[in-house]
C-alpha cells in the first residue's frame, strides 16, 4: 500500500464506512420493537445504501494522484486518525452492536456515527479532485440531515 491517500484510497475508506453503517443501521431497523424507531433506522440504511452506491462509482473513477503533503505519509496519518475510533470499525462489529442496543442507545450511536462521518468528508473534500467535490458535498449535506432528524428524536424523547 502506498504511503499517502489518494482518491481511490479516501472512496475506499468512505465505502467502508457506509458498508459498517448499513450494516447498523439495519440491525437496529430489524430489532425495533418500536415502529416509529424502525423507520428512523430504515430510512439511515437506505441512506447509506446510496451513499455507497455514490462512493463505488466516484472509486471507479478516481485517479492515484498524489495529494500535496507537507511530509511523507501526512494524509495517511491524517485520515487514519479520523477514522481509527470510529463508531463502527468493521460490518461484523457494528452488527453486533446493533444486536445489544436499545432504541436509546442505537439513537446515541447513530448520533456520534453522524458526527464522525460529517468530519471525515469535510476533511475530505482538501483531497479530491474538484470534479468529485459536488458528489461528496451531497453526502456531506446528507449526513448533517441525519444528524439534525436524529437530534430531534432525541430531543423529542419519542426514542
Amino acid at each position: 500500500m502506498a504511503a499517502f491517500f489518494n482518491s481511490k484510497e479516501l472512496y475506499r475508506v468512505a465505502m467502508e464506512m457506509e458498508r459498517n453503517g448499513l450494516a447498523y443501521y439495519t440491525g437496529i431497523a430489524k430489532n425495533a420493537d418500536d415502529e416509529q424507531a424502525g423507520a428512523i433506522f430504515d430510512y439511515l440504511a437506505s441512506s447509506e445504501k446510496r451513499h455507497l452506491k455514490t462512493f463505488r462509482k466516484l472509486w471507479g473513477n478516481a485517479s492515484k494522484k498524489k495529494p500535496p503533503e507537507s511530509y511523507k505519509g501526512e494524509y495517511r496519518q491524517y485520515v487514519r486518525a479520523l477514522i481509527k475510533d470510529s463508531v463502527f470499525p468493521s460490518p461484523a462489529s457494528a452488527k453486533s452492536r446493533a444486536v445489544r442496543s436499545g432504541p436509546g442507545t442505537a439513537l446515541r450511536t447513530g448520533i456520534k456515527a453522524e458526527k464522525d462521518s460529517i468530519l471525515f468528508y469535510t476533511e475530505m473534500l482538501d483531497l479530491v479532485e474538484p470534479p468529485d467535490k459536488k458528489a461528496v458535498n451531497r453526502i456531506l449535506a446528507e449526513e448533517k440531515r441525519h444528524l439534525r432528524r436524529l437530534m430531534e428524536y432525541k430531543q423529542s424523547g419519542c426514542i
